[in-house]
């Protein structure tokens, strides 16, 4: 089982939409696959379920992230045991540890997407997750239980799962923040993959990552050094390794260059791979070839702009290339998705499958 984050700290490079194309293709390709939406955002959870079903999961829980354990006093336990029935959202599995009490003896269940793919659903109130994460970090040098519990929760509510449900990964998206929240997720997983545009911000966005990293590595490294070995068994045995970049949903321009991208887009995109190795530390990269480093994740498979595909993907719940056959599509979108389903729509499967596989060869270097 492994732990993926996508991040940039570059806003709108197409994060969200590329993690839950990922998801998809991984679920179709035969994985078993946990999605976690860690960004306040919520649109990956807004990507895989109906709104209204999120709002009524939402009221459920008010209470309890309000006042966790002053909620649970009022509740009967059949009342209770009914909750945790039902797929609960991510700051609802954390606020245990957020509060200081004890931790469920049962895992709600996640959502069931579909064959092979599940949701842990976001909530718009994780920032006071975070402000306990910030309140306690100064905690976790001291060895203090709370605190090393606090900032390892996120990577042992995966693993709980990947081993109660057999999960072969877990796909966590993230805001493009490089707040506390994302230290300790970024952190804590096994590795992460850069979706960005090639452009200026996706440059900065990549050496703002970089060096923080390197911030995050020693103060990691510190509080790791001066625990005990009991407490240093709730943390991953490696820091986070990096697993290259990807430039996505860029407009196309054919016959300009290699890449069919505008002659500035390209020379940005040139230049990821030295922003990269100038700002990305080898520590961090040391198990990826040359090759690896210089070349997209899946070399063009994914690079060029899906113009509106990805909004009627959020709109009707599916991957692109389950669009022509949802039985939900309005009238006023039916024509036009079925009458572009074999030229735009059900092409993009084999292209997100090629992204797939180029993943898949990054992720073997972790072993």
């Amino acid at each position: 089982m492994k732990i993926i984050s996508l991040f940039n700290n570059k806003g709108g490079v197409g994060k969200t939409t590329l993690a839950f194309h990922l998801s998809h293709i991984l679920a179709d390709m035969g994985h078993n696959v946990l999605m976690i939406d860690l960004d306040p955002q919520c649109n990956l959870t807004i990507c895989g379920m109906d709104e209204e079903k999120l709002h009524e999961m939402w009221t459920k829980e008010d209470s309890y992230i309000e006042d966790y354990d002053a909620t649970l006093k009022k509740t009967s336990k059949e009342d209770y045991e009914k909750l945790i029935k039902e797929t609960r959202t991510i700051h609802f599995l954390l606020k245990p540890s957020e509060d200081g009490i004890s931790e469920f003896t049962d895992l709600p269940p996640a959502l069931k997407i579909r064959n092979n793919l599940s949701l842990i659903p976001g909530r718009l109130t994780i920032h006071q997750f975070e402000s306990k994460i910030a309140e306690r970090w100064s905690g976790a040098y001291m060895g203090d239980p709370l605190a090393i519990r606090t900032i390892t929760n996120i990577r042992n509510i995966a693993e709980e799962y990947s081993q109660l449900y057999n999960f072969d990964f877990v796909i966590i998206d993230t805001s493009p923040s490089l707040g506390i929240l994302n230290k300790v997720i970024i952190s804590t997983v096994d590795g992460f993959l850069i979706p960005a545009l090639p452009d200026m911000f996706s440059q900065y966005g990549i050496r703002n990552i970089g060096n923080s990293l390197k911030q995050w590595r020693k103060e990691f490294d510190t509080i790791y050094r001066l625990i005990s070995e009991e407490k240093r068994e709730k943390f991953p045995q490696n820091f986070v390794r990096f697993l290259g970049y990807t430039i996505y949903n860029a407009k196309k321009y054919s016959g300009q260059t290699e890449w069919d991208l505008a002659r500035a887009h390209y020379n940005y995109a040139q230049q990821i791979p030295e922003t990269i190795e100038n700002f990305i530390s080898e520590d961090v990269r040391s198990h990826l070839t040359p090759n690896f480093v210089h070349q997209p994740i899946g070399g063009t498979s994914v690079m060029h702009s899906h113009n509106t595909l990805p909004n009627m993907a959020q709109k009707y719940k599916c991957p692109i290339w389950q669009g022509p056959d949802s039985a939900k599509l309005s009238p006023e979108d039916a024509s036009t998705i079925k009458g572009n389903a074999n030229t735009f729509y059900r092409p993009t499967k084999e292209k997100y499958k090629d992204f797939a596989n180029s993943f898949l060869e990054r992720i073997a270097t972790l072993d």
